[in-house]
């Protein structure tokens, strides 16, 4: 439960997250009382962050850092990179994959985006990897980021200032989302796949 949100505009990325952890229904974790409540997790040039279980965090920054060799520049990489994940997800953190009986694939049990200089990518359970060229966001506070980016997004705010806003509305209407967020931004080095010149 969360709002996490990345925004490509202009020549700037950025990724913003709330901080709030939540404990089932009842229960949350405010970053006053967590010394370690940022969502976002930086791995060489690129930020991270996680939507599931709070489990994932620690689990998917340990699996990353321990792959031989790792590629995020990319669809296809990030694609690669996730697949070679995934039995170490299940062999040496004890990855549950099971959801619906007739699903197609072994399940990962996580949505991550990534924001680096090659782009803005989302991962999701089957390790279906998307690129987004504008904007995306995660969580359960995603509804109402998306539409406060989507009615911000031709204005003068920068890429930035766009992700602040949809964290913001997320934290505003979404009962396990909670300010403060924490924002990165960084220089796009590519043009999104399929822009024009």
């Amino acid at each position: 439960m969360t709002t996490i949100v990345v925004v490509r505009k202009a020549g700037e990325i950025a990724i913003a997250a709330d901080s709030q952890t939540t404990f089932g229904d009842d229960q949350k974790l405010l970053a006053a009382y967590d010394p370690y409540h940022s969502k976002i997790f930086r791995l060489g040039d690129n930020y991270l962050a996680v939507s599931g279980s709070a489990a994932h965090d620690l689990v998917l920054q340990q699996a990353l850092r321990g792959l031989k060799s790792r590629d995020l520049s990319s669809r296809a990489a990030i694609f690669e990179t996730f697949r070679k994940l995934h039995p170490k997800l299940k062999e040496t953190f004890f990855l549950r994959p099971e959801e619906e009986e007739d699903d197609p694939y072994e399940s990962s049990q996580m949505m991550v985006v990534i924001a680096n200089p090659h782009g803005i990518f989302g991962v999701y359970p089957m390790r279906e990897v998307y690129e987004f060229s504008r904007y995306w966001a995660i969580g359960s506070g995603r509804k109402f980021a998306m539409g406060a980016i989507h009615a911000l997004y031709d204005t003068p705010l920068s890429a930035g200032d766009l992700a602040a806003a949809g964290v913001r509305a997320g934290c505003e209407f979404d009962l396990a989302s909670s300010l403060p967020m924490t924002l990165h931004t960084l220089a796009s080095a590519t043009e999104p796949q399929g822009s024009a010149a």
